[in-house]
């Protein structure tokens, strides 16, 4: 069973592509024809121009597909079943971190297709966001532990450019740290059930979290600390996409 066979449940009416990431991603995917989205999900930022084919190991998260996706096959990344260079782009977005293998994903990604593009966030500055004051706990996730920083990717990649990705104070895309400057959304039980981080916490630690966070607001505490956050109109957070 994939994690996200246990907490997929409603994630698309929680996590929909924002139109200001897929722009970013859009261009990097440039003049490709066809694109194979690995660890596809539902099927957010698959740019709607092109012939994809979705590659995602949880039949739950096929299933909520979003309407216009193109097919997807049932598999993991680090054994793709396709031919090499099938594609003109292998394209991954806020996947990594839940593969088993990333550096044999990455290398399957490398041998189907010409050019990959990777939507991540990077671990080096994920750690240090506010969230983390309140659930301290979610920096010893399995799935966080294991995830790689930008250069460690372009390094897996054999080269490749990084770019800043801001998330929107509007983001409409329901992942990790999208309430930047939103922290009341962080105690929503949708919210939460749409994010990995949440969702794999013990019962007790998220709601020792959620208490704590609570109660920071209600004092005032967490906007003396962080109120400023409310004010700006986007926020580097530590998403990166690389592509080569």
């Amino acid at each position: 069973m994939t994690e996200y066979e246990r907490i997929g449940k409603g994630y698309s009416r929680q996590r929909r592509a924002d139109p200001r990431i897929a722009e970013a991603i859009r261009a990097a995917v440039g003049d490709a024809q066809n694109v194979l989205n690995v660890g596809a999900g539902t099927g957010n930022y698959e740019p709607p121009d092109c012939i994809v084919i979705g590659l995602e190991p949880s039949a739950l998260m096929i299933r909520q597909r979003n309407t216009g996706a193109g097919p997807a096959v049932c598999g993991v990344a680090e054994r793709l079943p396709f031919a090499d260079a099938s594609f003109d782009v292998a394209m991954a977005t806020l996947t990594l971190h839940h593969w088993a293998d990333i550096a044999a994903g990455v290398k399957e990604m490398r041998r189907v297709s010409r050019r990959q593009v990777i939507f991540l966030f990077d671990i080096r500055h994920s750690h240090s966001f506010w969230l983390h004051e309140y659930y301290p706990e979610i920096a010893s996730l399995p799935h966080e532990m294991r995830a790689p920083d930008a250069d460690q990717v372009v390094a897996l990649l054999g080269g490749g450019r990084v770019e800043v990705v801001p998330v929107p104070m509007d983001c409409i895309d329901g992942f990790g740290c999208a309430y930047w400057g939103r922290p009341e959304a962080y105690l929503q039980p949708e919210v939460q059930a749409s994010m990995s981080c949440f969702a794999m916490l013990g019962d007790d630690s998220r709601a020792a979290g959620d208490r704590r966070l609570k109660l920071s607001l209600e004092t005032g505490d967490w906007d003396d600390r962080h109120g400023y956050l409310r004010q700006l109109q986007s926020y580097d957070c530590g998403y990166r996409l690389v592509a080569n």
